[in-house]
């Protein structure tokens, strides 16, 4: 069952207090053309552009759910193809796809795509900002050491080492990044893995794009890649609208449906 609330300044007190101390069916293959039934297009709609940014260990094909139900309803989306050898490598493919784009935009990311939208999202058409499962720095956060201060995810001991890049190893995708999601699906974006740097990580943002844009943010109850105490912490700090999922980390495959739901209301209500 998904809860939807804006998260408040108590909600953050108690997160910070806790510093001190099998979801619903994936979709169908018919399911997975349509688009949610209440996200038909909309003459008014504020956006009509959406650019996707994906994360760590995967590609643009990651968002393909979520695409096919934005386009049926109307919107023009891009989805970035990110190098994954830099920060700033990132960013800058980020910045290609904003300045393509014919009008305002939301941009939104997955997983380590937080940390880039954080950065390019301050391009003036930027409309509005869609986290999901996300990272969410502040400018010059060390956010390696922010994450020291939540349980630490099981995907974390499953990562593999060569040649400079590092990837999740089989296990680790099949049951820590992709938990919930069909075997045959899960299996394909393990092929189609994107391996990172070793270095992606240790670069940090230069600016705090969600603190100057409206933001949405999607938690992932079950994720097994990012704590999900975490990803609390960052929607309230940011004073993100926020759904919570019974989903693991990849709810842009298993809920898209409501990820497309949530990057619909960014549309409807930014700009």
């Amino acid at each position: 069952m998904i809860s939807r609330r804006i998260f408040s300044g108590a909600v953050t007190a108690g997160l910070a207090a806790v510093l001190g101390s099998a979801g619903p069916a994936a979709a169908s293959p018919r399911e997975a053309v349509a688009a949610p039934s209440d996200a038909r297009p909309r003459p008014g709609r504020r956006v009509r552009n959406v650019v996707l940014v994906h994360g760590a260990y995967a590609d643009g094909s990651s968002w393909s759910e979520v695409i096919e139900r934005l386009q049926s309803a109307g919107v023009n989306v891009t989805a970035v193809q990110n190098p994954l050898t830099s920060l700033a490598d990132d960013v800058a493919a980020t910045e290609r796809a904003l300045a393509l784009q014919d009008g305002p935009t939301i941009l939104a990311a997955h997983s380590w795509g937080g940390t880039v939208i954080s950065q390019a999202g301050t391009a003036p058409n930027v409309a509005g900002l869609v986290y999901v499962a996300a990272r969410a720095p502040e400018a010059g956060e060390d956010y390696t050491a922010l994450a020291g201060r939540f349980p630490t995810p099981p995907a974390t001991a499953q990562l593999v080492e060569s040649g400079g890049f590092k990837q999740l190893s089989r296990d680790g995708f099949l049951n820590d990044f992709a938990n919930g999601v069909p075997r045959r699906r899960a299996l394909a974006m393990y092929a189609a893995q994107g391996r990172i740097s070793d270095s992606l990580f240790a670069g940090t943002t230069t600016v705090t794009a969600w603190q100057h844009k409206p933001t949405w943010y999607a938690v992932s109850k079950n994720d097994r890649t990012t704590s999900t105490a975490l990803e609390q912490f960052l929607a309230a700090r940011m004073g993100a609208t926020t759904i919570e999922l019974d989903s693991g980390h990849l709810s842009i495959v298993t809920h898209a449906d409501d990820i497309a739901r949530l990057i619909l209301d960014a549309c409807d209500q930014a700009g």
